[in-house]
């Protein structure tokens, strides 16, 4: 793209910022932070109260040192990479593809946090190759000091040459500068890579991972800083199509970590380009106001503090909304640390101890009264921890548990005297809190009475299954199929229809609750749930044991209109807050009763929709066939809901998968929660793919 072109859509973009300042958010998907499918869509208005708040901290990440060509060290050649690309990126798939554009974009990032860099540009070509501009100070050009080429070359041709290693160029990186281009470069079908720096413009070609075009000056320039662009390679990966809309998920999170550097994304394949400018000022503090904009919030300005000890930066933002759900979210050095770490564990212990160390202080909490615990505290939590340090050490299964012992010290030391600063300045808020902690500890003993209550009564009960489940013969959980059907009379059909070897029945009645708006001593209390879980056979919350699972196939079956798709919705969220599990594993499925049968004569089909009528009419080539609607299971008879529903070799089922935590508690939260205007915007956005029950 021409310089003209670029600063015509930096232009839009920034209108584009502007206006949305004044326009309510949009309406669009989101999904994970964690695992980053398409997260974090929606746009966003920062409160410029955040801002304040933030900078009043003086939160600094500015590396003091030099950036020259010693600061590059050299540990090892690249000729593996192509060899065995997982061993570097993960997979070959589109997730490692998209994985190659994280790398540079880390090293821009990196040099924001250094202070060097303030804008970081991605933009993705109409030929998908991906091209990233930063004004940082650029990579050193001069030869290397061991090597003997450009230290530009150096750090793209060589494995672990970069300049994170030692030295005091960087305080602290996202991921080993040279690991990230030489691996891109490795993997690209082509690389282009242009230096401006001490004055001068200088450009690089390499060809999966070969120099072809040499280090050449090509002129004089004012400006700093490095511009990458480079072609996934087809031979490597098997999807070579950039998603956009995952980059603006995975690069809100960055602007919201990095609040130093504004992101602009450009997608050049439309007409015209589309352009996202991402920059929040209030760095984590907006990042929570933004996960709670479909929420009540409890304390309006969120908690922030931030602090820093022995090399080790702390930043941590918190705000109570009114579910019953926690949310926390760990970072150490932009990384998301899904699995947590020696940072979480730091804050979830030091925000116990203060809290009841509050409430006991101020006779909140009675002499006679048991201390909170952490669980109680974290109720209606959302929070984001954010750690940078020198040399994080990343452990577990997919290396994202952070290990440093001594982070855990610093954010305990940190989050206690900062938070009780904050609880003593603001006694109202801090009241909120804690009486939020206190209520759900009433409830949580509550619960514990009324397990205590289920389990002895199982205990007792040799048969302590519900009195209606009609159960299968097979005992291994494998084979088993669970219909958990709506209504007496649909399952009596679905009993007669079914195969009794291996699929057993649950009518629901009673009246059904929505768990998004209830604590569990209210949901081990409802006639319509429990029998679930007795029958499943594997607990309930925190006592859900998998392996217990009774049935490896759980259907939920319902009517196919308005009534039945929320039956589906509230067992959905009720397995996803209380079986979480259960969804994770890929034991929940959705049955597809059609809603009509055509027939002519003897012969007859089933459609599901309008538009799968018409594709029967005009595959039998029938001038006025019959068509009867089926308004629920039970116009169905026996025969009829097998053969359409229940039979595995003609049955359509859906299965229940969460890609994304994040996406599916939004999702929850917005449908099944009190607060109606996101709720009516989620509608007036989706009306159009919404079917209608006539």
């Amino acid at each position: 793209m021409q310089n003209e072109g670029l600063k015509e859509l930096l232009r839009r973009a920034e209108e584009d910022a502007a206006n949305k300042v004044e326009a309510s958010d949009s309406a669009d998907e989101l999904i994970n932070l964690a695992d980053n499918v398409h997260a974090l869509t929606d746009d966003f208005s920062e409160d410029q109260t955040s801002v304040t708040v933030i900078e009043e901290q003086g939160f600094d990440t500015t590396a003091n040192g030099s950036y020259e060509e010693s600061d590059i060290q050299v540990l090892e050649g690249l000729e593996a990479v192509r060899l065995r690309p997982s061993m570097y990126i993960g997979d070959t798939t589109s997730r490692g593809m998209h994985h190659l554009i994280y790398e540079i974009v880390a090293n821009s990032v990196d040099e924001a946090l250094a202070g060097r860099c303030d804008s970081i540009i991605v933009t993705v070509q109409p030929d998908n190759s991906i091209r990233i501009e930063d004004n940082g100070i650029g990579i050193p050009v001069g030869i290397h000091p061991t090597v003997g080429i450009p230290t530009v070359e150096v750090v793209h041709t060589i494995l672990h040459a970069g300049g994170k290693f030692g030295g005091d160029a960087y305080s602290f990186s996202g991921g080993l500068h040279g690991v990230g281009a030489s691996v891109v470069n490795a993997l690209s079908e082509w690389m282009e890579v242009i230096v401006n720096r001490d004055g001068y413009s200088h450009f690089i070609r390499f060809e999966r991972g070969e120099t072809v075009t040499p280090l050449t000056v090509t002129g004089e320039t004012d400006q700093t800083g490095t511009i990458t662009t480079f072609k996934p390679d087809h031979e490597i990966f098997s999807e070579t199509e950039i998603d956009f809309p995952l980059m603006v998920t995975r690069y809100r999170e960055m602007a919201f970590l990095n609040r130093e550097a504004a992101f602009t994304l450009i997608d050049e394949r439309e007409t015209p380009a589309v352009v996202k400018k991402l920059h929040y000022a209030g760095g984590i503090i907006s990042f929570v106001e933004y996960l709670n904009r479909n929420k009540s919030v409890l304390n309006e300005t969120p908690v922030y503090f931030s602090g820093e000890q022995d090399g080790v930066f702390v930043e941590v933002a918190i705000q109570y909304n009114d579910s019953y759900n926690e949310n926390v979210y760990s970072y150490a050095n932009n990384i998301a640390t899904i699995e947590g770490g020696s940072h979480l564990t730091g804050f979830r212990s030091a925000l116990t101890k203060t809290v009841n160390d509050y409430a006991r202080k101020y006779n909140i909490l009675k002499e006679k009264d048991k201390n909170l615990q952490g669980e109680d505290i974290r109720e209606g939590m959302c929070a984001i921890i954010s750690v940078k340090l020198k040399n994080p050490q990343f452990e577990g299964q997919t290396k994202t548990k952070l290990g440093n012992p001594e982070v855990r010290t610093v954010v305990e030391a940190t989050v206690n005297e900062r938070l009780l600063i904050f609880l003593e300045e603001n006694p109202q808020e801090a009241r909120t809190i804690v009486s939020k902690g206190v209520s759900a500890s009433q409830a949580r003993e509550a619960a514990r009475k009324a397990r205590e209550m289920t389990r002895r009564k199982s205990a007792l009960d040799s048969n302590a299954l519900p009195g209606k489940l009609a159960d299968c013969q097979e005992k291994d959980p494998t084979f088993c199929e669970l219909f958990i059907v709506e209504g007496d009379s649909a399952g009596g059909t679905a009993k007669n229809g079914r195969e009794r070897k291996y699929q057993a029945i649950l009518p629901l009645w009673g009246k059904m609750l929505n768990v998004e708006k209830s604590r569990i001593d209210k949901v081990l209390d409802n006639e319509k749930l429990m029998p679930i879980v007795m029958a499943l056979g594997a607990g309930i919350g925190n006592d859900f044991d998998l392996s217990k699972l009774r049935y490896h196939k759980i259907i939920l079956m319902a009517d196919a209109d308005v009534d039945g798709s929320h039956i589906r919705t509230l067992l959905l969220t009720f397995f996803f807050r209380y079986m979480r599990p259960l969804v994770d594993a890929g034991h929940v499925y959705i049955a597809c009763p059609p809603l009509y049968r055509v027939y002519q004569d003897k012969a007859s089909h089933y459609a599901y929709d309008e538009g799968d009528v018409d594709r029967i009419i005009e595959e039998t080539g029938w001038k006025n066939p019959k068509m009867q609607r089926f308004k629920g299971l039970g116009e169905m008879n026996a025969d009829q809901l097998w053969d359409t529903t229940m039979n595995p070799e003609t049955r359509k089922l859906l299965k229940v998968t969460v890609s994304d935590a994040q996406i599916a508690d939004e999702t929850f939260t917005l449908l099944m929660g009190d607060r109606v205007e996101p709720r009516r915007e989620f509608i007036r956005a989706n009306a159009k793919l919404a079917t209608l029950d006539n």
